[in-house]
């Protein structure tokens, strides 16, 4: 579908929450409950993320507090997460539109749920940071420290087992497939996880390990293990990961193109 400007976002949600419940009368309650019966996206997010994350001992009730506390007020977070529902939905073909990574896609959840977390981290509740982050990673499968630093316009296709370490960073407009690892290489402590720099691209079960430096642009091939820095607007694949080829545009996170472009026949610049 076509994106809507972010200030539409939230009008756009609703009329095809109202849309589905006319097409599907059997989850009428379902879609009034997470999206119909809030007046924000925020409420309804907070709303969505708690019911996903309960426990036996923390209630959804609190966490929706606790959620809806590290939202107010946060531009930045506002901003994020208008952000991420456009890379979804611009990136995704599997997306009907706006309400599908909002209700059903735990990639997105699991991001909104880390930047709560990262919202508790940097303001001295640790404790209760870490808690979040068990729990995003039991509910979710994806376990991101909620230390990292992670910009906007993020998108985890599938997300399934993707694991970002404490330190790591990660620039705006990234994508990345399920089974990825921004890790460290063994006990070493510090500064020792990646950083990923804007639109850069992470095929499925791709390894990137240590404190390096992944550029601008780069493309990473599925299934590979990068342990040295990689070179803006470059293509590298492999175990050890190596460079290939230049990719096809300048940022392949927006096209989301899994192939390994021809040496020489690309422009790194080409929008």
């Amino acid at each position: 579908m076509e994106p809507v400007p972010n200030d539409q976002i939230w009008q756009q949600i609703r009329a095809e929450a109202v849309r589905d419940a006319r097409a599907e009368p059997a989850l009428a309650s379902f879609l009034f409950t997470n999206i119909l019966a809030h007046h924000r996206l925020e409420d309804s997010l907070s709303f969505i993320l708690a019911t996903k994350l309960e426990s036996p001992t923390v209630s959804a009730l609190t966490l929706r507090d606790l959620i809806a506390h590290a939202f107010a007020g946060n531009e930045t977070i506002r901003q994020a997460i208008l952000a991420d529902l456009q890379a979804v939905v611009t990136r995704d073909p599997a997306s009907r539109g706006y309400t599908s990574p909002l209700l059903f896609f735990k990639g997105f959840h699991a991001i909104q749920s880390y930047r709560v977390a990262h919202e508790y981290w940097i303001n001295d509740r640790q404790t209760l940071a870490l808690f979040l982050q068990s729990r995003i990673s039991e509910a979710f499968a994806v376990d991101i420290h909620p230390g990292a630093r992670i910009g906007k316009g993020i998108m985890f296709d599938h997300a399934t087992s993707v694991v970002i370490g404490e330190t790591a960073v990660v620039e705006d407009d990234f994508s990345m497939l399920h089974e990825v690892t921004l890790g460290g290489t063994g006990r070493e402590g510090g500064d020792r996880h990646p950083k990923i720099g804007r639109g850069v691209l992470i095929g499925a079960g791709a390894k990137v390990l240590g404190n390096i430096r992944v550029g601008e642009g780069a493309k990473i091939g599925a299934g590979s293990v990068v342990l040295h820095d990689v070179p803006p607007h470059t293509t590298v694949a492999g175990v050890p990961a190596k460079p290939v080829s230049v990719p096809a545009y300048a940022f392949p996170a927006l096209t989301m193109d899994q192939t390994i472009d021809s040496p020489g026949e690309a422009d790194p610049q080409a929008g």
